[in-house]
């Protein structure tokens, strides 16, 4: 949130400011709480793993951690029926779900924004999530996850065959082969801006709310904190959820494409139980 109490006019970028050049390498705000976010996160996994696996005690944290993930997977083996793709699709979904909620809600604190750097005032933070190029990173990771898991279940033949048909056989299903090409590109735009849009939207509501009530806007800004609270979880929930959906289109059985993984022998099920 880029707003300064007091500020004769709120400022507002679109895109993430510079903070540093580097080795001609430009890390910008929206960096460097991203990277702060990233070991928070990293931090709060090992900590419930160890209490999960007995070694630490439970927390608040850790316990709501292992409950969201709990109810997560439990959303993922219901997208995707078979057991073993669950268990393989479930990580990089439910990782995402963290990321970004924890992108979204650090973004609300209230050290970003006020605390700046250089003669121009350049807010030293930013939300990961309020960055085009990070939420176009995270759809780009979806789309090419969803394709790496159906070449590994249909084989490469099989998986181009969604998409090029001979269209002397059957030009219907070229035409629609073309669609899905269309359509993974739509996902990615879709993914990105979404989400982009609406973490925009939410630093716009509380700017304008701060600016036009700068007197009382401690008090009044607390319900819309709230409020964008638990549009972050939201958000987060929405963009796990598509990626779940698009990577379970790959994985769906088409009778013309056998799958050629299908070597889900109970070892690997039970040998890799939830804990």
């Amino acid at each position: 949130m880029m707003y300064y109490y007091g500020a004769a006019a709120p400022h507002l970028s679109i895109k993430a400011d510079e903070v540093v050049h580097i080795g001609g390498i430009s890390i910008t705000n929206s960096h460097m709480l991203g990277l702060l976010g990233l070991l928070v996160l990293v931090w709060l996994f090992f900590r419930t793993r160890a209490a999960v696996c007995g070694k630490k005690k439970h927390t608040v944290a850790t316990r709501l951690v292992q409950w969201i993930f709990d109810s997560l997977y439990d959303t993922v083996a219901q997208v995707i029926p078979d057991p073993v793709w669950a268990r393989r699709v479930a990580p990089l979904t439910i990782t995402l779900f963290f990321f970004i909620i924890a992108q979204y809600w650090l973004g609300l604190l209230p050290f970003v924004g006020p605390v700046t750097v250089g003669a121009h005032g350049t807010p030293l933070f930013r939300g990961g999530v309020a960055d085009l190029n990070m939420t176009f990173g995270l759809a780009i990771v979806t789309i090419i996850a969803a394709q790496v898991y159906a070449f590994k279940y249909l084989g490469f033949k099989g998986n181009m065959g969604r998409y090029f048909v001979n269209p002397l056989k059957n030009p219907i299903m070229t035409f629609i082969g073309i669609l899905e090409l269309v359509a993974e590109l739509s996902r990615m735009l879709g993914l990105s801006f979404r989400l982009f849009g609406n973490v925009l939207a939410g630093e716009v509501l509380l700017i304008m709310i701060a600016y036009l009530t700068q007197v009382i806007s401690p008090l009044t800004l607390q319900p819309f904190y709230l409020f964008e609270l638990f549009i972050g979880g939201i958000q987060a929930y929405i963009f796990f959820m598509l990626s779940t959906v698009f990577i379970s289109l790959g994985l769906a059985h088409h009778d013309d494409h056998e799958p050629v993984d299908v070597a889900h022998s109970s070892a690997e099920l039970t040998s890799g139980s939830r804990e």
